[in-house]
């Protein structure tokens, strides 16, 4: 009998070696695999650490380090602490994937400086484009003040850029700006790397001499395309060649014709493989009418290119659209104590487009606000390819011009019954090779002049290319406060303080007419952050910190106990 217990264990104790024995071997071939095989594994349902596959093909293409400075750590609070662990975990991605081209240290700004060094350490940080932010915070009675730093310095080749990591808001709490920075640190993360190896950028040219958006009201454009390209302004006024060093051309609410000289410039310029984005009022308002006098008419623009759009596939209908879903407008409904008393109204002229298309353009953006917005329709054109980007509701009215247009009218409910037309075209991309609007009927002015074939050779079948037709001008332009004259955010309502997604889409629009796609795929990522409920946490937090102290306890207790139970069963029999 003890002989037989001894064989026993002997047999236990050959087979609990063997076992490690083949778990060690387990892992060196494990580990000898992972030395020639490299893969990461994201277990979140919409891949939120998964890189976009241009960023992975920007990080292996690096052939230099790239090294960041991160000026965020320290004493932060739950939110910034939250961001600056994202932070790092996102840098651990990218240096997985660039083969440790990127390479990072987080640093406590000022830590270990006298007052003097700490104050020239910010100065410098300040003066190389990172902004400080001043954090405010109360817990029950007490406030508290801090000074953060939430951006990296980032070097490669001797070049220096800033990396965002927090974007402040306008009107917004921190707890929804660190949200929405921590959906967007890959695409500024990636934005900052392509800006250091970025050689020659682009050109984006707004064209002028039309009476279109003048440069305060599209500034905030200007701004958002400038970290991508170089943005400027240009009046073609009929001369040749105006155009032949932008790679995209925006036509932004024009207010009057254009000349036959320059529908022949920008035609050519489209048969040499140009871009262009029409942002188009084909309805006139003046609105300083209706606000002063309380009626305008809606009248057709006569802009002398609807002939050229037709040719290349779509044109645009001198319609008003109005709909039952859209923004609110101020209107004063009396007077209370003395003062103006204004409500806010739904005001069916600005009309709320949520896009329902599976394009990269418009893939998970938001909103996107229109004002005194005109339909279009698509026309036959051989070989061009149409894809309808936004339509308005399924609750749509279409007015037709002259429209005689009400500012008291926002006092009378719109009804659904009254909005018969549905999911009605505002935006359309044409991909392909265009046909010349021309036909050999060129300008005059050209005739006369006798280098003109030698130098601009008519083309009339273009090369490949694209171009983007809106039906409305203002999606394109911001406002601006009055007494400062400090603009807003592109697509910012002042009246509901809502930020809607005009930039995001015109910046797509224009990555994607320049073959930017790898940024346009980064912004349209949707990540879902799961929050814990704010209400829930100052009823409950009692109840969860005695969970927390006591479970851990209470666990170790029962695990003793069941071992304990267990080895007394053992030992008795």
């Amino acid at each position: 009998m003890v002989v037989d217990k001894k064989i026993t264990t002997s047999t236990n104790k050959r087979r609990d070696i063997m076992s490690l024995v083949v778990l060690i071997g387990i892992v060196v071939l494990l580990n000898f695999i992972g030395a020639f095989y490299f893969q990461r594994f994201d277990l979140t349902s919409e891949k939120r650490y998964t890189l976009a596959e241009s960023t992975k093909t920007l990080l292996k293409n690096l052939d230099d380090e790239v090294y960041f400075k991160v000026y965020f750590d320290g004493d932060l609070n739950p939110s910034f602490t939250r961001l600056r662990n994202e932070a790092k975990e996102i840098l651990d991605e990218f240096r997985a994937y660039s083969g440790n081209q990127i390479q990072y240290e987080f640093i406590v700004p000022g830590e270990g400086l006298s007052n003097d060094e700490k104050m020239n350490l910010e100065k410098q940080l300040y003066e190389k484009g990172l902004v400080p932010e001043q954090v405010y915070e109360k817990n029950k009675d007490k406030t508290s003040q801090s000074l953060i730093w939430p951006g990296a310095i980032v070097s490669h080749k001797g070049k220096e850029a800033v990396w965002k990591i927090f974007n402040r808001q306008d009107n917004t709490d921190y707890e929804v700006s660190v949200n929405n920075s921590v959906k967007e640190l890959e695409y500024n993360l990636t934005n900052t790397i392509r800006k250091l190896q970025r050689n020659k950028k682009q050109e984006v040219t707004f064209i002028q001499g039309h009476y279109e958006l003048d440069t305060l009201h599209f500034s905030e454009l200007a701004r958002a395309l400038s970290e991508y390209y170089e943005v400027n302004r240009t009046p073609i006024l009929g001369k040749l060649g105006a155009l032949d060093q932008s790679d995209a051309i925006i036509i932004a609410q024009p207010d009057s014709a254009f000349s036959v000289a320059d529908q022949y410039i920008i035609d050519q310029y489209i048969m040499k493989g140009g871009k262009v984005l029409w942002l188009i009022d084909p309805v006139g308002i003046n609105r300083d009418t209706l606000l002063m006098k309380g009626f305008s008419l809606g009248l057709s623009r006569p802009l002398n290119i609807d002939n050229m759009l037709f040719k290349y596939g779509v044109r645009l209908n001198n319609v008003l659209l109005q709909d039952f879903q859209c923004a609110v407008i101020p209107m004063n409904v009396g007077f209370k104590k003395g003062q103006p008393n204004f409500k806010l109204f739904p005001w069916p002229f600005s009309p709320l487009v949520l896009p329902d298309v599976n394009h990269p353009i418009v893939k998970n953006l938001d909103l996107i606000k229109f004002d005194y917005v005109s339909s279009l329709d698509t026309i036959t054109a051989h070989g061009i390819k149409k894809t309808i980007l936004l339509s308005t509701s399924r609750y749509t009215k279409i007015q037709p011009t002259p429209a005689r247009i009400f500012y008291s009218s926002v006092q009378i409910p719109p009804k659904e019954s009254q909005f018969l037309n549905s999911y009605v075209p505002v935006a359309c991309l044409l991909e392909g090779e265009f046909s010349s609007f021309v036909e050999y009927r060129l300008p005059s002015i050209f005739l006369k002049d006798s280098t003109f074939n030698a130098k601009y050779k008519y083309i009339d079948k273009g090369k490949k290319t694209k171009m983007i037709v809106v039906a409305d001008g203002d999606i394109a332009k911001n406002d601006y406060n009055r007494s400062s004259r400090m603009p807003y955010p592109l697509g910012y309502d002042k009246y509901s303080n809502r930020q809607y997604a005009n930039k995001n889409f015109l910046l797509n629009c224009v990555n994607y007419l320049l073959d930017d796609e790898g940024m346009l795929q980064l912004r349209s990522r949707e990540v879902t952050l799961r929050l814990l409920d704010k209400k829930k946490i100052t009823l409950q937090r009692s109840k969860w910190q005695m969970i927390n102290v006591l479970m851990p306890v209470m666990l170790l207790i029962l695990f003793g106990l069941i071992q304990f139970f267990l080895r007394k069963r053992k030992f008795a029999k």
